[in-house]
């Protein structure tokens, strides 16, 4: 039976996911506390040997298994130039920043997008070993248990997330947004790993989540994740989510009107 054509499409292309997150998490984890070689993409934005390797073995791994499906590497990996409604989005290290300093937290983000709608989602933290797994229409896992987000539907009792851009200028009206939920809800975090972040909403672990600035590796894979458990999300104006619109605001859907309200006064100076 052709792959592609199959009633069971989703869940293979899921099982190669988790398995190509897994592979490329081992490199990391080979690799972390080790010296590294960073190098400069911008001013605070990074890339190490352990991304380029980490990519370099994902992408082998989809050219070979689907020669006909596009690819969007983070750091530069491309897949067929044929029409295809599959891309395959990867991220081999979400964290690279965290990685470099030898914070324990960073992810593999590996998502299939089909005619631009996230339908696949494999993150992996290699460190603690949570494989999380998001199918459109067959739910969200962690290490194969079901995922639901949390009940929370009040801000003051909310633990939030957020992330800021590696261009400064951004970073300051960023803040302003920042800001307003700092006095309004139980606590906010950065992590730096978006994926995890939304991974992290659809376990219940956090709340919300939002950023300006994000690329499609960041969030293609998280998005079905955090679909699938429940979870809503939109762009700032609450409207559709897409990967290549580099924005995010996810939620456990009780509170999401509620930061929509709080995000929504300050778009007008990013879009400026």
């Amino acid at each position: 039976m052709d792959r592609e054509r199959g009633g069971d499409e989703l869940a293979e292309y899921a099982e190669f996911a988790s398995e190509a997150v897994r592979a490329a998490g081992a490199i990391l984890r080979e690799r972390f506390g080790r010296p590294h070689d960073v190098r400069f993409k911008g001013t605070v934005d990074l890339v190490t040997e352990a991304d380029r390797a980490a990519e370099a073995l994902i992408a082998e791994l989809i050219r070979e298994r689907y020669p006909g499906h596009h690819l969007l590497g983070e750091e530069g990996a491309r897949g067929a130039e044929a029409p295809s409604p599959f891309r395959w989005v990867v991220d081999p290290l979400d964290g690279t920043t965290n990685f470099a300093h030898n914070l324990p937290h960073f992810a593999v983000s590996i998502g299939l997008e089909r005619q631009g709608e996230p339908v696949v989602g494999a993150v992996y933290d290699p460190l603690r070993d949570e494989l999380f797994l998001g199918i459109r229409g067959g739910g969200a896992t962690l290490n194969g248990a079901r995922l639901r987000v949390s009940a929370t539907d009040d801000l003051l009792r909310s633990l939030l997330v957020t992330g800021f851009s590696y261009d400064f200028a951004r970073r300051e009206l960023q803040a302003d947004v920042w800001r307003q939920f700092l006095l309004r809800v139980q606590a906010v975090r950065q992590t730096g790993s978006a994926a995890l972040n939304l991974c992290y909403v659809a376990a219940g672990r956090l709340d919300g989540y939002w950023e300006r600035g994000i690329a499609p590796w960041d969030v293609s894979a998280g998005a079905v994740v955090l679909r699938e458990a429940g979870g809503t999300l939109t762009d700032f104006a609450g409207g559709p989510f897409r990967s290549d619109d580099r924005v995010v605001l996810a939620s456990n859907g009780h509170l999401h009107e509620a930061m929509l309200g709080l995000i929504e006064p300050f778009e007008r100076g990013f879009l400026a």
